[in-house]
């Protein structure tokens, strides 16, 4: 769980079920918020914040403690705001009101929806600065699943009408390799030239106060056979990650594995056929994206998403002042160009927790002790099968 507005205070977080034993540093967590911040087509916000969360409950000596995990991420910008989003009554009416929708945005539905007509109470909340918090708390997650061998990663195919053609490939090598030679691109794409053309794509939309969107991939490999289940809808592995990816702002699709080009293939092209070679069941391709019938099934999980346009244009466009209702200029508020680097990041976390809470549901535990006892347990059991 989050809270925390774009401009307020703070970001607040809590993430429960991290059984007690796990190592965990501000490090850790820090890491992956400099990660967030990356990548080319960031505003100027990042220029601002240098995103570093206090751990205030469920860690002791570097340790956690099976407790609640509490975080904070101190909003640097909150100087400028402290009378515009205050929470005191007396400063009521110190921050003009916004009153000209985004289109796109949460703006005009969420102020119908709430009453209000100041769309700040709804874009504050609704911005992707929240998910400063999600990759905090997702890098708990990250460390934990790590316990288990488990490694997430995500790398860029494209942003705007710039592609990488998506790998196939069912070894978890190669898509660690990919995830690695993202690291040091400018866009998080592993190809070297498409980061150069890219790059250019985004200085021009820049110069034309225009945004972008792109795809970014998104896997856990080392994940067991067995996570999620095919016996109840909400059960389905692949449904939380799909939701999980879907949550994140401007996400507007997500695919399993071979996606949407499975359905122009026959069914001997998609079905990953099944072998068993030094005593284990094996496959050599994956289009099922480590994922059948709901169900882990012991090949790297792998999924992409869609990420639209920012709604947020330097050159905005047309809309409606909902207390006039006079034709105006949408408003602007300070904003990337391009974001799908930066949302890659955010997808691991986003998978990362959705894994460790399937992990923990299937092998419980309160110490990583017993979780690990009843993992090895587990896998000596597969072994037999």
């Amino acid at each position: 769980m989050t809270a925390g507005e774009s401009h307020g205070k703070a970001l607040v977080g809590i993430l429960e079920g991290i059984p007690a034993g796990l190592r965990v540093s501000a490090e850790d967590i820090n890491g992956e918020l400099k990660r967030r911040q990356g990548g080319y087509g960031r505003g100027g916000r990042m220029k601002i914040e240098a995103d570093c969360a206090e751990i205030i409950s469920g860690i002791r000596w570097g340790r956690t403690l099976g407790s609640p995990i509490a975080l904070v991420i101190e909003n640097k910008d909150w100087a400028n705001w402290s009378s515009a989003m205050s929470a005191d009554a007396k400063d009521e009416g110190r921050g003009e009101p916004v009153t000209r929708p985004r289109p796109g945005h949460a703006d005009l539905p969420g102020a119908m929806k709430y009453a209000t007509h100041d769309i700040r109470d709804i874009l504050e909340r609704s911005s992707a600065r929240e998910t400063a918090m999600r990759v905090a708390l997702g890098a708990v997650a990250k460390k934990f699943i790590k316990e288990f061998n488990i490694t997430v990663g995500s790398y860029v195919l494209q942003i705007g009408q710039v592609k990488m053609e998506r790998p196939i490939t069912a070894s978890a090598e190669h898509l660690i390799s990919l995830h690695e030679k993202a690291e040091s691109s400018l866009t998080r794409c592993p190809d070297n030239a498409l980061t150069g053309k890219m790059t250019e794509l985004i200085d021009r939309a820049r110069e034309e106060g225009n945004s972008l969107g792109g795809v970014f991939e998104v896997f856990a490999a080392g994940v067991p056979v067995g996570l999620g289940s095919h016996v109840q809808w909400d059960r389905r592995l692949e449904a939380g990650l799909a939701q999980a990816l879907m949550s994140i702002q401007a996400i507007k699709g997500v695919e399993v594995g071979a996606g949407f080009s499975a359905s122009a293939l026959s069914g001997r092209e998609v079905m990953d056929e099944i072998d068993y070679e030094a005593g284990r069941f094996r496959r050599k391709t994956n289009n099922a994206g480590g994922i059948e019938g709901g169900m882990t099934n012991g090949m790297p999980v792998v999924l992409r998403a869609a990420m639209k346009p920012i709604p947020t244009q330097a050159r905005p466009l047309k809309s409606v002042d909902i207390n006039t209702k006079e034709a105006v200029s949408a408003a602007y508020e300070r904003s990337d160009v391009c974001a799908v680097p930066a949302a890659s990041v955010i997808g691991e976390a986003m998978v990362s927790l959705v894994i460790a809470g399937a992990m923990a549901e299937k092998f419980g535990g309160d110490s990583m002790e017993e979780i690990k006892r009843n993992y090895n347990s587990y896998l000596e059991y597969l072994k037999d099968f």
